[in-house]
């Protein structure tokens, strides 16, 4: 029985051999309907090419190894070679290939969809061309995009006498190792590319395999396992069959083969294909010729060349290049028609959106040459996100604190602020590990501060520095110069310890409020408030958008220098010479009730801040040692002098110490006593004991101006030891001053400070202070943060490519719904 030619007509797929006679006389009407629907179907994916649209449209995806016979399976398919084999090593771009079957095209005519539009070029006249096209524009797109491959395909329209209506999208083969001067990670990016391409459900897959390589040692079979599991959607071709006939002797060996039993599954029927080798220059009619001939040798061979020939029932519509043709031909249009009615609905929803998008596009060009329009949705915007600010500063827990939400060393980190200037120890505030944002990380920043502040103690005093300021008041007569020394010292050492210590706190704060900006935008984005609904799509205003950072990076920044130069304003005056501070605890009765304050103060510094975190179930003493950062109170350097044993001794000593010079090194300041006079404090305790035993006061002074026992080691041992339980004194003295300092800086004058100075103007000015600067200028600078160079034209370009989508969308839906009629 002779094979008919099937290259010189139009191939129709007959899924039988035994038609019925109604369906011969429907074929002309079905190839009809076949043929518009191809054509539809052809145009949309043009259009979804060239516009980026993701459509599940029904295709067959070739993939196989470098060498596996894809080249020569497209040049069978269109009907006439064109040494795309030539390029093969050279494109590294997917080629979607739609073959149109016209009649009337007596000569093949090419042509190749431009660059990002879903026009095509001129006919491409020489089939030899055709390979130079697609290594220069693979070459160009690599170059521009500096990558080996791409996934960007290349669009190639072949309308032809003798193709069928078939659109395949030729991937680049699968290699082991790079050409030379590619990377080496090419082959992964083949192979990723290639999954990416085959994965869509909608897709068929048509996978060559030389016969060569058995099932068992397949190195890509695996792959393509990967994609399609269960080889449901999976076309398998096995490639240059006729160099395996010559292995087979019995019918039993071919039928074994054939069936593949026990690799691709009882469902999985592969097709063997072999292809002309001859390489010469040769007509289409006789390509087309030899392709029909090897067919026929094919068949015979295993007929007659095998003994028993082999089980032409079950497999002899699986052998064959003519076989597979009409297979996919017809897989492709069954696809194509049970996809018609989805893909319907999704150009109708489609081109919905396209007109929606377009129609926002047309408002959005007509309010940007609208001033007053822009004025009033860009007040309202900012408007809105300063009212987020607020909420957020008030206590919010949208958007989710775990996602948006730092912790107190995320913040250090991400600040570039790092630890507390001068703070030896590591400050861990209550909830330090939990994710913050807003008022809740700005006072666990203020607590952060008094745990800092709260751990520093007085500095070491040499001896130089307390003779200094000693003999300047014995020099000037001064009546309490052991205070005064131990005062002036305090105060020095809290200016040069809390200064650096206020600064950072500040820019702490300023830091967590500069934060919020983006969450007010992700709350203003994600909340359908009254503001939001009002405020219009501020979307696509890049600069306006900018410019709202700007103002409100530059309000908090403003308010960190107004904050920092309040509270060195407390500073200062809490360390002025005017200031009674360091003289509340002897106007209440002595050093003694300072030392009960400031253990008070420091032991209760945690007792403002509750611990949310898992460790707060911790007893009370861990939490103060760990948390509040509190001093140990014995055996430690860092003790406040006064505080221990060895204070409270060298106090009674001071008592039963009677001086017999009224030098500046007695260990008390007796003989600076002051009078009794309205304003000065009382002296209470052995202050009036020891008055009464120290008589002349006048003549002991007139000894300390004459160097009587003068200074830290002038005189004899009995003067040492005064001296050093006088230098001992002044020690515990500053110590004493610099807590008291501490305590009313930090309870009474800096925490305040900075609630009122950042928080209060973020909830009250910042709106103002926005808008003027953003909107108290002209309508020319205002345009300027929506109008920029060239911004008009971009929009109006936009449009355009709005409109033509539009318009080819529409096109394509018109015509899908004249396929959907005839179905």
């Amino acid at each position: 029985m002779s094979t008919p030619n099937p290259y010189l007509t139009t191939p129709t797929k007959t899924p039988s051999e035994k038609s019925s006679s109604k369906r011969h006389h429907n074929s002309s009407e079905s190839a009809s309907a076949r043929s518009s629907r191809f054509e539809a179907y052809n145009r949309l994916q043009a259009t979804a090419v060239a516009f980026g649209e993701k459509l599940p449209i029904p295709e067959i995806v070739a993939l196989g190894g470098q060498s596996d016979g894809k080249s020569s399976l497209l040049e069978a398919l269109l009907g006439f070679r064109f040494n795309v084999r030539e390029v093969e090593m050279g494109t590294r771009r997917p080629l979607i290939l739609q073959m149109v079957h016209d009649p009337t095209a007596v000569d093949p005519r090419c042509r190749f969809q431009e660059e990002d539009s879903e026009e095509y070029g001129s006919p491409v006249v020489l089939a030899s061309a055709i390979a130079d096209i697609i290594k220069s524009r693979t070459e160009a797109l690599l170059k521009k995009t500096k990558t080996s491959v791409s996934s960007k395909p290349i669009v190639m329209r072949a309308e032809y006498a003798h193709c069928p209506n078939i659109t395949i999208i030729d991937t680049p083969g699968f290699v082991l190792k790079a050409k030379k001067g590619e990377p080496e990670n090419t082959p992964d990016e083949i192979l990723s590319m290639v999954k990416s391409l085959a994965s869509p459900p909608h897709r068929i897959l048509l996978f060559l395999q030389q016969s060569s390589v058995e099932w068992c040692s397949s190195l890509w079979l695996d792959a393509v396992r990967e994609i399609d599991p269960t080889f449901r959607r999976t076309v398998i071709v096995v490639s240059k069959f006729d160099n395996r006939l010559k292995e087979f002797g019995d019918r039993w060996e071919v039928d074994r083969y054939l069936s593949a039993s026990g690799y691709l599954g009882e469902n999985t029927r592969p097709f063997f294909v072999a292809l002309p080798k001859d390489r010469s220059t040769i007509s289409n009619d006789e390509f087309r010729r030899q392709i029909s001939q090897v067919d026929s040798d094919v068949q015979s061979h295993l007929r007659e060349g095998i003994k028993g020939g082999y089980d032409e029932e079950k497999f002899k519509s699986n052998i064959g290049f003519g076989c597979l043709r009409d297979f996919l031909e017809s897989e492709l249009q069954k696809r194509y028609k049970e996809a018609a009615p989805a893909t319907l609905a999704l150009l109708e929803q489609r081109c919905t959106e396209v007109t929606t998008e377009l129609a926002r596009m047309d408002s959005k060009i007509q309010a940007t040459s609208d001033v007053a329009h822009l004025r009033r949705y860009a007040m309202l915007h900012a408007a809105s996100i300063s009212n987020h600010v607020g909420a957020l500063i008030d206590g919010a827990a949208d958007p989710a604190p775990e996602q948006w939400g730092k912790t107190t060393a995320e913040e250090q980190s991400e600040s570039g602020i790092g630890s507390w200037p001068g703070v030896i120890v590591d400050v861990k505030p209550p909830n330090a590990t939990l994710r913050l944002y807003g008022g809740a990380a700005f006072e666990r920043v203020i607590h952060e501060f008094r745990c800092a502040a709260y751990s520093i103690e007085c500095p070491p005093v040499s001896r130089e520095k307390v003779a200094n300021i000693l003999l300047a008041h014995a020099g000037r007569g001064g009546s309490r110069g052991i205070t005064e020394a131990a005062a002036e010292i305090a105060r020095a050492a809290a200016r040069s310890w809390f200064s650096p210590l206020l600064d950072t706190a500040c820019d702490r704060l300023a830091f967590v409020l500069g934060n919020l900006f983006d969450l007010a935008l992700e709350r203003n984005r994600s909340q359908d408030s009254e503001y939001g609904r009002k405020s219009g799509n501020m979307d696509g205003y890049v600069s306006f958008h900018a410019a709202l950072r700007h103002a409100y990076s530059r309000f908090v920044k403003d308010l960190a220098k107004q904050c920092k130069k309040l509270v060195r304003h407390h500073l200062d005056s809490v360390t002025s010479p005017y200031s009674l501070v360091c003289y509340e605890n002897e106007c209440q009765g002595g050093f003694g009730s300072g030392i009960s304050n400031y253990k008070f103060n420091q032991a209760s510094a945690g007792s403002f801040c509750f611990e949310l975190s898992d460790g707060g179930a911790a007893s009370r003493d861990e939490t103060m040692r760990d948390q509040e950062n509190i001093a140990p109170q014995k055996n430690t350097q860092q003790t406040t002098p006064g505080k221990g044993e060895d204070g409270r001794e060298a106090l009674r000593e001071c008592q039963m110490t009677v001086p017999e010079t009224p030098s500046p090194d007695q260990p008390c300041d007796l003989v600076y006593a002051a009078k009794k006079e309205p304003g000065n404090f009382i002296e209470v305790g052995p202050r009036k004991r020891i008055s009464r035993m120290t008589g002349n006061r006048n003549g002991e002074h007139l000894r300390v101006q004459n160097g009587g026992g003068l200074l830290f080691g002038n005189g004899d041992r009995d003067s040492g030891s005064r001296s050093n339980s006088a230098f001992s004194e002044i020690c515990l003295s500053a110590a004493q001053h610099f807590a008291r300092i501490r305590e009313v800086l930090v309870e009474r004058s800096v925490t305040s400070t900075l609630n009122s100075g950042f928080l209060t103007p973020c909830r009250d000015r910042l709106v103002v202070a926005i808008g003027l600067d953003l909107f108290a200028v002209n309508d020319e600078k205002f345009m300027d943060m929506f109008v920029a160079p060239g911004a008009m034209e971009v929009l109006e370009n936009e449009r355009k490519s709005l409109e033509k989508r539009q318009k080819i969308l529409q096109s394509c839906l018109n015509e899908f719904k004249n396929v959907a009629r005839s179905l």
